[in-house]
């Protein structure tokens, strides 16, 4: 192992990762292969031998699934307190991320980073509480299976058969800063799934038959090991970076395959995937752009192009970089990936261009430890004609003679005052100036003729070719070669430059769209903005396709080009956007088309397709400007997504203003209407008692108008209910009540209301007291036999029964109003409970059911909705029973 100075910028990049470090936490993920390795278990051993040593160790949540050695070894840790979310009526506990963060514990123990929160958490996943959790300086300590790693779920659904929904990004694991491999083997794992210590017997007998079955484990272990093997590596890799350590460390096996702009490099791909098959290693394809290559012609860009689309759907990773030379920039490359083996292909004596001359050797004499295969090319397939080398103009040999001209008659002028040396030091500087103006040929030229002038004109014999000093030729000689070199090394500078100024030129056209779209949020400007720049980087027409109503795309801008306006193009972007994936010239699909359609993706969505017209000339693109289109998308994307999430913010906030003032009326109305409303109810009934003798017309009026005031009463208690709901400010003030007298006194203020309808109810006399607000709950019973009533009206044949039940379901009583009306569609079970939502046209608000379920909730209940069989729904909802009531004072003196 040789260790050389590390660079000064990786070593400055290196202190910054360490001072980001110092601030955060560290992250510990156990990983295992399947459920039931014991995971948690050996999560929980590790701290306790932490706690043991010192360490600042709490749970934060730990899943013992009822195994027995699990939650002893559990027991003794400081736990965080959970947080409590309602969610569908039933009471959720789930991590306490706030309380978590408030204690600051050195070491937290945080189980199943893949779950799912409940919603209404501020992260819908625990991967992302655990992230938060180190970036505030805490070191986590968690648990996960291979299965829910997003890079390998079709393979785990391939595998199994089952389709994991809880997945999380690769990325976390690779930034984790150690992964521990908690193995068993699938036999051991088996015989414990079969002694009750994964899962209970039921749902060990069905795991056993959908998931575990011995094959599904062990393609799970090897998928989890070579995981666990990436995360090494990269681990080596990165420890050979920082300390600049340029020698191959062969613990795994990576091939690096460098490929040609021809028709062998196809051949070349497949040898290299059957190399990498047999020994199961990763595999990168290159190509290396170099400052003196010539441009790639048609043939050689095809070649090229498909070369890369073979390798990536072969499963390779592709690359491509440059360097002043090809065998720098190949050598440079596998040393930066660890590669063990180099793949090359054998040239063809006839063959110039890319790989000329001793390329290959090259390579093999700077490998060093690397081992390199050369490959064996197609000799039938036909060779490529090079792209034509660049060519002087004739006016820059014309220039050089000129040059030459102009360093003979000074050297004639300055015949007796310099030395011959001086005089070939003046030619040798017309040279460069030639070189440093028209590239090698013209200065090659430049250079014979300078040896040629100098010799005739000023070597005696002068004006003649001979020389009577032997040394002359040596100096001839000498200035031949400088002179050669120099044109060589200044056109090499010069080709440098130019490369570099084509890299530099695509840099900052990236900037300044960058830029320029930092600025406007109307996504009409940012589409205008990216096809002008593309247009200006890649001289192609283009247009930036955004959708509109139904999903539907639109070209922005004005002037769009005439393909934009094409039914069929425009169809071919539909695809690429519903997709989300390329479409058009050089692709998979519709490859023969002019237009290549590249779809504008952020996160999981897609925003829009950018749209290039690709001249013929320019087909196919070369990889690095494959490259480049896919950069100008992503840099078009992103502001299109800060302008998708502007206005949906500002939907919000129009919404969240829209519901407050929805509110505020609500109160205001609900409070200003109850005060006529008494007085109205209070005169009807005054009437009712004691009306006019002989006058039934007004007793009936009278009965009307109480009977309508009733009902607007409680409309408005409903309103003013769901206002104080929302509000936050309904708290149920709980005693001990019987949930008999409750229902009795729903009942009681529904009768009229039924209208000779049959109520009936049945109460089961296990039930004990129960600790609730008997005004609160009996407003929800009343709320769901209105609801009843109103909208389960007797069918044909059905005695037309309102019936109330209540009965005890082990530790909640359940309470249950059934009729044997039309009933509801299933779909619509959820959205009963929602505010102003009405199942069909007719009386009512829509807030009954709303209130019932507020109201179940904040006692700690569920509240659910269900079709009855042949005919009619049932609501129901549970309460907690509780601890037994407290014994009254007559009966403690009693006993």
């Amino acid at each position: 192992m040789s260790e050389a100075r590390p660079d000064p910028d990786a070593l400055l990049e290196r202190v910054k990762r360490d001072e980001a470090q110092a601030r955060r936490g560290r992250l510990k993920v156990f990983f295992g292969a399947a459920p039931g390795v014991g995971k948690t278990y050996a999560m929980l051993e590790a701290a306790r031998a932490q706690q043991k040593s010192g360490a600042d160790v709490v749970i934060g949540w730990v899943e013992t699934h009822r195994r027995a050695e699990t939650a002893a070894l559990a027991e003794g840790f400081e736990r965080v307190p959970p947080r409590e979310v309602e969610h569908r009526g039933v009471i959720l506990k789930e991590f306490g991320l706030d309380a978590a963060l408030a204690r600051r514990p050195g070491l937290l123990l945080l189980d199943e980073l893949a779950h799912s929160n409940a919603p209404g958490a501020r992260h819908p996943k625990r991967w992302q509480d655990a992230r938060e959790l180190v970036a505030a300086g805490i070191d986590v300590w968690t648990t996960l299976n291979v299965q829910h790693l997003e890079s390998v779920n079709d393979l785990v659904e391939r595998i199994t058969g089952v389709v994991v929904r809880e997945t999380l990004p690769d990325r976390l694991l690779d930034d984790a800063d150690e992964v521990e491999f908690v193995d068993l083997p699938p036999d051991d794992l088996l015989r414990r799934l079969g002694e009750g210590k994964v899962y209970l017997p039921d749902q060990a007998a069905r795991a056993v038959k959908e998931f575990f079955r011995k094959g599904n484990l062990t393609a799970l272990r090897e998928l989890a090991l070579r995981r666990t093997a990436e995360h090494v590596d990269a681990d080596v890799q990165d420890y050979r970076r920082d300390h600049a350590i340029e020698t191959t460390w062969p613990v795994a096996e990576r091939i690096l395959v460098c490929i040609r702009p021809n028709p062998d490099s196809g051949r070349l791909v497949r040898a290299a995937r059957r190399l990498a098959t047999r020994l199961r290693a990763e595999w990168i394809v290159a190509w290396v752009e170099t400052p003196a290559q010539p441009p790639l012609s048609t043939q050689e860009r095809a070649h090229l192009t498909a070369a890369f689309e073979l390798a990536e759907q072969l499963g390779a990773e592709t690359a491509s970089v440059s360097g002043a030379s090809v065998p720098e920039a190949v050598l440079r490359l596998a040393r930066e990936r660890n590669v063990s083996q180099i793949v090359v292909g054998k040239p063809r004596r006839s063959q110039r261009g890319f790989w000329r001359g001793s390329l290959v050797d090259a390579i093999v004499q700077l490998s060093g430890d690397i081992d390199v295969f050369i490959v064996t090319g197609d000799e039938d397939a036909p060779a490529v004609p090079a792209a034509p080398a660049r060519r002087s103009r004739p006016s820059s040999y014309l220039e050089a003679g000129l040059v030459v001209l102009a360093a003979s008659l000074l050297s004639w002028a300055m015949l007796d005052r310099l030395d011959k040396l001086n005089m070939a030091m003046v030619y040798l500087l017309g040279v460069v100036f030639v070189a440093t103006r028209h590239g090698r040929g013209p200065s090659a030229f430049a250079a014979v003729l300078s040896v040629a002038v100098f010799d005739f004109f000023f070597i005696p014999p002068r004006l003649t070719f001979a020389v009577s000093d032997t040394q002359y030729l040596i100096s001839f000689g000498v200035m031949l070669v400088v002179g050669l070199l120099v044109s060589t090394l200044a056109a090499r500078v010069r080709d440098a430059a130019e490369f570099a100024q084509k890299r530099e030129r695509r840099t900052r056209s990236l900037y300044a769209l960058s830029r320029e779209l930092a600025g406007p949020h109307d996504p009409r400007a940012i589409a205008a903005a990216g096809a002008r720049h593309v247009l200006d980087l890649l001289h192609c027409p283009a247009v930036v396709f955004l959708p509109g109503h139904g999903r539907a795309l639109e070209p922005m801008g004005e002037e769009a080009p005439g393909f934009a306006r094409d039914p069929r193009e425009r169809a071919v972007a539909q695809w690429a956007f519903d997709h989300k994936s390329a479409a058009g010239a050089d692709t998979d699909t519709l490859p023969g088309g002019a237009v290549l359609y590249e779809p504008l993706v952020a996160g999981e969505e897609c925003l829009g397709v950018l749209g290039i017209e690709v001249a013929p000339t320019l087909r196919p693109l070369p990889p690095d400007q494959r490259e480049l289109l896919t950069a100008l998308a992503r840099q078009i994307a992103g502001p299109l997504e800060r302008a998708r999430l502007a206005e949906s913010a500002g939907a919000a906030r129009l919404a969240a203003e829209s519901e407050r003032l929805r509110s505020t009326l609500l109160s205001s109305v609900s409070h200003d209407l109850r005060t006529p409303l008494a007085a109205i109810t209070g005169a009807a009934s005054g009437l009712l008692v004691e009306p006019p003798p002989g006058n039934e017309a007004r007793r009936e009026l009278a009965a009307t108008v109480l009977e309508e005031a009733d009902r607007l009463n409680r409309l408005v208690a409903n309103l003013l209910d769901m206002t104080r709901l929302e509000a936050g400010t309904l708290e149920p003030k709980r005693d001990w009540h019987s949930l008999e007298e409750v229902v009795g006194g729903a009942l009681a203020r529904v009768e009229r209301q039924a209208q000779g309808r049959p109520l009936a109810a049945e109460v089961s006399p296990e039930l004990p007291l129960v600790a609730i607000d008997a005004v609160l709950v009996e407003q929800a019973l009343v709320n769901l036999l209105e609801n009843a009533l109103r909208h389960g009206a007797p069918q044909a044949g059905a005695a037309g029964v309102v019936k109330v039940t209540a009965r005890r379901d082990g530790p909640l009583a359940v309470v249950s109003v059934e009729d044997d009306g039309p009933g509801f569609p299933p779909e619509q079970a959820e959205r009963l409970f929602d505010k102003f939502f009405r199942a069909k046209e007719g009386p009512g608000a829509g807030l009954g059911l709303a209130i019932a379920r507020a109201v179940v909730t904040a006692h700690g209940g569920r509240i659910w909705a269900e079709p009855r069989a042949p005919r009619g729904a049932a609501f129901r909802f549970t309460l907690p029973i509780g601890e037994a009531p407290p014994t009254p004072p007559d009966e403690e003196a009693a006993a």
